[in-house]
Formats: C-alpha cells, sequence, structure tokens
C-alpha cells in the first residue's frame, strides 16, 4: 500500500486510543486490533503521547520539540538559498564592474 492510502486519524481519535491502552491494561497490540488499526500506529502514538508528557525514553522529542525543529531546519534551507543567490549576485557584480 503505498503512503497516499495511509488513513489520517484525527488528534481526538489518537488521544481515545492512548488513553484507552493506559486505563484498560491491555496491550497496545490489543487495543489495536480492537479498534482495528495498526500495533505500529499506536505504538507511534502512545510513545510520542508519553514523550510530550516527559515519560519517554531519554531523548526522545516531544512534538513541540519536533515542530521547532522542522520549523529550525527550514529556516536554515530558506538561509542557505539565499545566500547562494547573494553570492551569484556578488560574483556577477564584481564581473560588471570589471568591465
Amino acid at each position: 500500500m503505498g503512503s497516499k492510502y495511509t488513513k489520517r486519524y484525527t488528534e481526538e481519535f489518537k488521544r481515545d486510543a492512548i488513553a484507552l491502552v493506559d486505563s484498560s491494561g491491555k496491550t497496545v497490540t490489543a487495543v489495536a486490533r480492537e479498534l482495528g488499526i495498526s500495533s505500529e500506529s499506536l505504538r507511534g502514538w502512545y510513545r510520542r503521547a508519553k514523550a510530550d508528557r516527559d515519560e519517554g525514553e531519554s531523548g526522545e522529542l516531544t512534538s513541540a520539540e519536533r515542530e521547532e525543529l522542522k520549523r529550525l531546519r527550514r529556516e536554515v534551507r530558506e538561509q542557505q538559498q539565499t545566500i547562494e543567490i547573494l553570492k551569484k549576485a556578488t560574483a556577477f557584480f564584481v564581473k560588471e564592474n570589471d568591465r
């Protein structure tokens, strides 16, 4: 199955599924089976929720940190593009002035 067939679940559904794992005492796999979702998906959501509550594995990023990382990477990419453009412009003007 290609990624364009991946089901999108609402944040509310994810929260409810995570709460079900916490409150039912059942395994992630059992809850996932009952809800008809993949255990990998639920395990990922569960891990992320724990990280967000600072109960995750050490070194696991919270959602806020992940968002910030995405934003910073985008900024760096944009700045690198700007630098490349400025380098080309500088080289162009240097050549123009040498004529």
